[in-house]
């Protein structure tokens, strides 16, 4: 008996992928919602912030047997939100950030979203980062969950936008 193992890679989005990344998205947003978390409810992210995170490099989708099974961003520069934390970094260095992670409902239950975590942390440091930086929301238990999988220290709360629903967790990955 053979057994065939599931091809499974990152690669940069284009824009001819956005109407499936928004289709990703918004199932992503339905299942916050359902969860009760308030993340990503206010318009945010929009298709033009992907069209953006595209035409700058930052956007990856993980292909799982030729299929676009998630997306995500990878910010290589430092992310303004990051300036004032509630709390303390463990380093002041060069990072990367992941940003707007989120699996296919057609994927889920696959444990894929740890495949693509750790692809992405993988390209982060052969892109020369030791330290790589994440936040959620407070409700956000799913993603605070695969977090703590990868790693992940907390460190704090950071705002990304004014009120108390732009607060969030933030997270870092120092490696070695």
């Amino acid at each position: 008996m053979m057994f065939t193992m599931a091809t499974i890679y990152i690669c940069k989005a284009q824009l001819t992928d956005l109407s499936v990344i928004m289709k990703i998205i918004d199932t992503a947003k339905l299942l916050l919602k359902q969860d009760g978390s308030p993340q990503w409810q206010d318009g945010q992210p929009s298709q033009d912030t992907f069209k953006q995170d595209i035409k700058n490099g930052n956007c990856y989708l993980l292909i799982f047997n030729d299929k676009i099974a998630g997306t995500a961003t990878l910010l290589q520069e430092n992310d303004p939100h990051y300036t004032k934390i509630d709390g303390n970094w463990a380093a002041n260095v060069p990072y990367a950030t992941i940003h707007r992670i989120a699996l296919s409902s057609d994927f889920r239950g696959q444990h894929l979203s740890d495949f693509f975590m750790s692809n992405l942390i993988s390209l982060a440091f052969s892109n020369g980062f030791r330290d790589i930086r994440i936040d959620t929301h407070q409700l956000n238990k799913r993603m605070q969950h695969l977090i703590a999988k990868q790693g992940f220290e907390y460190r704090g709360i950071i705002s990304v936008s004014p009120g108390k629903n732009g607060l969030r967790r933030a997270y870092e990955l120092q490696l070695r």
